[in-house]
């Protein structure tokens, strides 16, 4: 795997660099040796930020992970990915179980994973545990904000009073807001 390790605010110390290469080295048997790793470290407002993405076939696997210490990030970040992969595993072997022939894996991640009969634990299986309906009324996006801030939410369903769509508000790291409208194609 190669590692491209870089900083921002921050000094990627031999420390640093050993610690995140000793620590994503676990993800090896998962890629190919030819794999690229990007990892840029960051440090905003005291807060320590990793963020690593991996390119593999036409899809990215990335965390970003923030803490107060930089070695804590790191630590979680590879629990982060580590997960993903063993999501992407069970993606990949369904696709291929569901097609007459086995599609050969993509060109980072290595055949011995996909085809291994380790199965990820039964937690990572996704489940819908409540159900939810709600009326939704016609209003302005602004006005969506707002009411997603009364309930003190993280994002609103509603529908938009100029395109008569259903919408979502969301509230960003930063703070800012953010609006997600549907494209059909």
């Amino acid at each position: 795997m190669n590692f491209i390790i870089s900083g921002k605010n921050i000094e990627v110390t031999p420390g640093l660099k050993d610690a995140i290469e000793q620590k994503l080295s676990k993800l090896e048997r998962y890629f190919t040796p030819e794999t690229e790793i990007i990892v840029t470290l960051s440090v905003e407002k005291g807060r320590q930020k990793i963020e690593v993405t991996i390119p593999v076939k036409g899809n990215i696997i990335r965390s970003e992970q923030t803490s107060n210490d930089m070695y804590v990030s790191i630590d979680l970040v590879e629990e982060v990915i580590e997960r993903q992969l063993r999501k992407y595993k069970n993606k990949l072997v369904a696709k291929s179980q569901g097609h007459a022939t086995s599609s050969a894996p993509s060109g980072s991640i290595r055949t011995e994973f996909i085809e291994s009969e380790e199965e990820a634990p039964e937690d990572n299986e996704i489940r819908i545990v409540r159900t939810k309906k709600f009326g939704i009324k016609p209003m302005f996006p602004e006005d969506a904000c707002i009411q997603m801030e009364l309930l003190g939410h993280s994002f609103f369903v509603f529908s938009n009073a100029e395109t008569d769509e259903v919408n979502v508000v969301y509230k960003r790291k930063d703070g800012s807001f953010g609006l997600i409208e549907p494209e059909f194609s």
